[in-house]
């Protein structure tokens, strides 16, 4: 379907005019094709496991920048997310955004080799945007981002809510990596043509907390060498959940708790936690309480052959069910059963993960 516009435009003008739409025909057609020599700068947000492979002796890395002409930097710190930040020229940026979505897709293929799934997931990519370039990138009723969708082929969800303490949103683009390369140069042209308005205030990855234990019934933080008695109120929760637990862990007849260590966010959340503790009943009756994981993150709450899964079963006392990954779907269905206490301290535990 075509509609037609027609505008009065003074002779005097009309030059400028032409040369305007063929300047930015011109822009969209070498965008395209990875041959205009704009620089700009993309950053992605990954967390910690996806992002490994670029962190491994930084051969990988180094090996982008050579072959892309990119300037590729990772974040620092002990966060569990790093934002990894790619600039140069367009085709530069292309290369780039080639070599780590097809290194994505060997990666997936190389953990399906030990696992039972059947379908291969998408590759993943998570953007981050500033907020004021979202609204040109969705376009007016969405018309912008559905075009992106069905001509690229990628599935392209921009966040509704700011990352936190910044003006950036995160824009996930989901697909083939051929797919995710044709999605990341449409999006190259919006940002070209609608600059971002006023300051941005980056989004910086918090620092996780120190690791945590569990021992003779007590918690502690690792610091360096040194172990040192973490905050009551995990402690608690930890002791109420084991008077309260109505399962005993597999092969054992009373729980557990060797000590192992944990990475854990000692945070405004976890005190929560702990006190909502307080009004809980030794006594109380067993419940369920469902959550959601995203697919991408689950291999790290399970752990080599269940090792971390087992570690919160027997921490929090809970039995932990983990669903089976539905053809399609980019969430697994986390089922966890035991008293208040139970429930509370394994979803905290998951969280931390």
């Amino acid at each position: 379907k075509f509609e037609t516009l027609a505008l009065w435009i003074p002779n005097a003008y009309l030059s400028s005019c032409k040369l305007m739409t063929k300047s930015v025909l011109h822009m969209e057609s070498k965008v395209s094709e990875g041959g205009l020599n704009v620089t700009l700068t993309i950053r992605l947000l990954m967390h910690g496991k996806s992002s490994l492979f670029l962190f491994q002796k930084g051969e990988t890395v180094k090996k982008m920048r050579e072959e892309s002409g990119a300037r590729i930097n990772i974040s620092e710190g002990n966060c569990p997310e790093r934002i990894v930040t790619i600039t140069g020229p367009t085709d530069a940026i292309f290369k780039a955004f080639a070599m780590i979505a097809y290194k994505f897709e060997e990666d997936i293929i190389n953990s399906m080799s030990n696992s039972t799934a059947t379908s291969k997931p998408p590759v993943t990519l998570r953007l981050v945007v500033p907020a004021s370039q979202c609204g040109s990138l969705i376009g007016k009723g969405g018309s912008k981002i559905k075009e992106i969708r069905e001509s690229t082929g990628a599935q392209v969800q921009v966040a509704g809510d700011m990352l936190p303490n910044s003006t950036e949103r995160a824009v996930t683009i989901s697909g083939t990596p051929d797919a995710i390369i044709q999605c990341v140069k449409q999006i190259c042209v919006v940002m070209l043509e609608s600059p971002p308005k006023g300051a941005t205030i980056p989004y910086r990855p918090k620092p996780a907390s120190a690791p945590v234990i569990f021992a003779g019934g007590q918690a502690y933080s690792i610091q360096g060498q040194y172990a040192i008695p973490h905050p009551d109120q995990l402690t608690k929760l930890h002791q109420l959940a084991m008077q309260q637990t109505p399962f005993t862990p597999l092969g054992q007849t009373t729980p557990a708790f060797p000590g192992e260590k944990l990475p854990l966010h000692s945070s405004e959340e976890a005190q929560n936690l702990m006190g909502q503790s307080a009004g809980m009943d030794a006594s109380a009756q067993a419940s369920t309480h469902e959550l959601t994981i995203p697919n991408d993150l689950i291999g790290c709450i399970i752990g080599r052959q269940g090792t971390k899964i087992n570690e919160i079963r027997q921490m929090s006392g809970a039995q932990i069910k983990i669903a089976s990954a539905l053809e399609g779907s980019a969430e697994r269905q986390i089922t966890i059963t035991g008293s208040p206490a139970n429930i509370s301290l394994a979803q905290y535990l998951i969280n931390a993960r």
